[in-house]
């Protein structure tokens, strides 16, 4: 989809059809206004701050079961015939609709699923989440890879909340390097000492955006065989310009979703979990994480700042 193909909406439409949706369904309208009691905990490390969300209802997608017999078994939650008859869409060009996500993070959150049911994957689809963040600049948009916290992983989609509500694009600006790439007008940095291996993308020129992107997945996929190489996006658009984070994984879950006992932690990381708001379903957990294992688990499913060094190195 490119700009000329999109239609002409705006944040302030966005916001008209977030009211009339939650004034219409009243199980979107209980859980926003559930979040207002939603309790959070925050951790300072040396120079960023993670904070923990409880919220009970996100246990679907946090818990969700992504392998091929489970998908198989449920019907697609994205797909038209399968959503509810009060759950109205927005139209976005003829690839997309934005939806309101009735089980919340945030105080506005919107799924934004492809008209299409085919697998999620960011290859070919890079151009349409800039634009989503053009559009609508009061959003971020985000991407969760297959297999990196996107609870359904056959259908494509992305998501949108509303902007600086994760700790990520205030802090961003100090955890990166000198420009490690440059070309005309993009300009690639790198993550740097912020537990989450990745790079910031910055340009000007969607196109621009859009080649760079496609060659960093090249390299990434070289390696990674059949399946998508492991990523979540964040992307916002301010004063013409694009902020695109690209966190690699290594790991969908880390070890502690699987172990029992005092070890377990139910969590899954996905875009939001690594823009520093981690969201935790069982108050148990909550009340009993602490920074060390936050880092833990960032360090396990990212990419280490060294790794993402040496794959820039060999797109330079």
């Amino acid at each position: 989809m490119g700009r000329e193909d999109s239609v002409q909406l705006s944040s302030a439409d966005l916001e008209r059809f977030f009211e009339e949706q939650l004034s219409e369904w009243q199980l979107a309208h209980d859980n926003f206004e559930a979040l207002r009691q939603v309790e959070t905990r925050s951790f300072d490390a040396a120079d960023f701050q993670v904070r923990v969300q409880f919220n009970p209802t996100r246990i679907r997608s946090t818990a969700a079961r992504v392998d091929a017999a489970s998908l198989g078994k449920r019907p697609c939650f994205l797909c038209p015939e399968n959503r509810p008859e009060v759950q109205r869409a927005l139209d976005f060009g003829p690839d997309y609709r934005i939806l309101v996500n009735p089980y919340p993070i945030f105080r506005e959150h919107f799924t934004v699923p492809s008209t299409v049911h085919r697998d999620q994957a960011i290859y070919g689809r890079f151009a349409d989440m800039l634009e989503l963040a053009r559009c609508f600049e009061s959003q971020t948009v985000f991407y969760n890879g297959p297999k990196c916290g996107a609870s359904a992983p056959d259908h494509a989609h992305f998501q949108m909340v509303l902007r600086r509500v994760m700790p990520i694009e205030q802090e961003v600006a100090t955890h990166i390097s000198e420009a490690v790439y440059q070309r005309e007008d993009v300009r690639v940095y790198l993550l740097r000492n912020y537990w989450r291996g990745g790079v910031l993308i910055r340009a000007r020129s969607a196109a621009s955006a859009d080649s760079f992107f496609r060659t960093l997945y090249a390299e990434m996929a070289s390696s990674a065989g059949p399946e998508e190489p492991m990523m979540n996006l964040l992307c916002w658009y301010e004063q013409g310009e694009w902020s695109i984070c690209v966190i690699l994984r290594r790991k969908h879950r880390p070890d502690c979703f699987f172990s029992e006992g005092a070890d377990h932690l139910l969590v899954s990381p996905a875009s939001v979990d690594l823009g520093g708001v981690i969201i935790m379903p069982h108050k148990e957990d909550f009340e009993r994480i602490t920074l060390d294992r936050i880092r833990e688990i960032y360090e396990e499913v990212c990419w280490t700042d060294d790794a993402v060094e040496e794959l820039v190195k060999r797109i330079k």
